[in-house]
């Protein structure tokens, strides 16, 4: 059997894309490992209608929903390579397992770079984050801190004011410049020279930060910027890559096509802002495009 298209990725984005080809009667394939991006948060925050839900429940929820279209395969697993053209693309999966596509859709693939200070990928989505939007709310305008990793962390540091009191820790990562201290103290931004050495849980809630002079400060939470890397399986693809602050991810129109013919990107790989509800229309915008491409052709 050869599939109109097989997904790769089956959280947010890909099943958004595989939702619009079920509706059109495609037959469709998602493979998907399991992972999630943002599995390591408990709530979502900012997608209209689920404010507040746990994202496994939407996930769950989604998959539910998309399950119900005959013509929608699942298969749990992770993609290994992906060869041929348009219209005959050849899928390898991890098992050793071959599929036949006329049409892929990259949805996954991107993974978070954290610093390397103790204890803070064990509160990564806990007290730890990085979108102001989709975690700065619950923080109760207290006691919010940036963890410098290099100079993008400015825009953090300007940001989160409007959602409380904020402090910036350099962690000797870099040392604004005079222009730069202007606009922090504008947004009324605290500075904290010094390393920090590790973040541990809250004594009630929140997360404390441990700087080098022993001093443990107590925050409701810490915003911090990871740096985004591809998986093998994109750079063996050869896709165009785009350069963005946060890191590389796959260049795209805004059809969602990718640099190559017959293959389209959506969701956290395709753009450096995380968020369920830009997966979602990506995803969708990626499924509408690559029927399209199927029912008139490549352009």
């Amino acid at each position: 059997m050869i599939f109109d298209a097989v997904i790769v990725g089956g959280s947010y984005a890909g099943m958004a894309a595989g939702l619009q080809l079920a509706r059109a009667r495609r037959q469709v394939l998602v493979v998907d490992a399991g992972e999630p991006r943002n599995r390591f948060a408990s709530h979502s925050h900012g997608f209209l209608s689920q404010d507040g839900t746990p994202p496994d429940e939407i996930a769950a929820d989604a998959r539910g929903q998309l399950m119900e279209y005959s013509t929608v395969e699942w298969r749990s697993g992770r993609v290994a390579s992906i060869g041929g053209e348009a219209g005959d693309f050849t899928v390898g999966l991890d098992d050793g397992g071959t599929l036949q596509a006329r049409r892929i859709i990259l949805a996954a693939g991107v993974t978070d770079e954290l610093p390397a200070i103790p204890g803070l990928a064990e509160q990564w989505g806990k007290s730890v984050f990085h979108c102001p939007y989709c975690h700065g709310y619950e923080l109760g305008q207290t006691g919010i801190g940036v963890l410098a990793s290099s100079e993008l962390s400015m825009h953090h540091a300007l940001m989160l004011p409007d959602w409380g009191a904020t402090t910036l820790f350099l962690n000797d990562a870099f040392e604004p410049s005079v222009d730069q201290l202007a606009q922090l103290d504008a947004r009324g931004t605290r500075i904290e020279r010094g390393k920090v050495m590790r973040l541990q849980p809250g004594r009630a809630e929140g997360v404390e930060v441990v700087l080098s002079d022993g001093r443990e400060m107590p925050l409701s939470g810490i915003f911090v910027a990871p740096r985004l890397h591809m998986s093998p399986l994109v750079e063996e693809i050869g896709c165009e890559l785009e350069e963005t602050p946060m890191g590389n991810v796959i260049k795209t129109d805004a059809m969602q096509a990718t640099s190559i013919p017959g293959i389209f990107a959506c969701g956290d790989i395709a753009r450096a802002a995380g968020s369920v509800t830009f997966a979602v229309a990506d995803g969708a915008m990626a499924g509408l495009s690559a029927h399209r491409s199927l029912m008139f052709g490549l352009s």
